[in-house]
C-alpha cells in the first residue's frame, strides 16, 4: 500500500471509531512501524484533521451535537484516591472527562487530553499515574484545576455538580 493510501486508511479508521486507537495497533494492522504511524498522524494533522493523542490512543473527536460541553473547576490534593474519586463521580453519572486544564502563572493554560468515559479507562489512567510516578498538572496550581466534561443533558450535569460539591471537590462553576 502506498503512503497516500495508508494515510487515507488511517484517517478512515479514526473517523469510524468512537474510541481511541493505539498507534501500535494501527502499525500492526497496516504492517508498518509505529514511527510511520506517528509521521502519518503528523501529516494528517497538518492537513487540518483534528486528531488527538490520548493515553488510550489516537482519536478524532466526534462530539455528539446533542451533548453539552461544560467546564468545572475543582480543587483537591494530588492524592491519587481523591483524583480517582473525583473522576469516578463524573464517569459513573454518564459523563466523559475530556481533559484536565491548569492555569500556569508563566505558561498560561496547560491542557492534558484524557478522554475518560468509563471505570475501565479511569483505572488504566490511575495505573499509568502510579506506574510513571510523575507529577500531576494540578500540583502546579496547589490542586486547582478544570475539567472539560461532555454530558447528555443539564440534569446529568447538575447531578455531577451536586455530588462533587458534597465531596468538597467543586470550587465554582464556569
Amino acid at each position: 500500500m502506498d503512503t497516500l493510501k495508508r494515510r487515507e486508511v488511517v484517517e478512515k479508521i479514526l473517523k469510524e471509531n468512537s474510541h481511541p486507537i493505539k498507534g501500535a495497533k494501527l502499525a500492526d494492522d497496516l504492517n508498518v512501524s509505529r514511527q510511520v504511524i506517528v509521521q502519518d498522524i503528523a501529516i494528517l494533522r497538518a492537513k487540518g484533521i483534528n486528531i488527538i493523542a490520548t493515553p488510550q490512543g489516537y482519536i478524532i473527536p466526534n462530539m455528539i451535537k446533542e451533548d453539552l460541553i461544560k467546564v468545572i473547576m475543582s480543587k483537591h490534593h494530588s492524592d491519587i484516591n481523591e483524583i480517582k474519586e473525583e473522576l469516578e463521580i463524573i464517569v459513573d453519572m454518564g459523563a466523559k472527562v475530556v481533559d484536565v486544564i491548569v492555569e500556569h502563572p508563566v505558561y498560561g493554560e496547560l491542557r492534558g487530553v484524557i478522554n475518560i468515559s468509563s471505570r475501565r479507562e479511569l483505572n488504566e489512567f490511575i495505573q499509568k499515574i502510579e506506574k510513571e510516578d510523575s507529577k500531576l498538572m494540578s500540583s502546579l496550581t496547589n490542586g486547582i484545576h478544570y475539567h472539560t466534561i461532555q454530558v447528555k443533558n443539564e440534569d446529568v450535569y447538575q447531578s455531577i455538580i451536586e455530588e462533587l460539591d458534597k465531596k468538597g471537590y467543586l470550587m465554582t462553576n464556569k
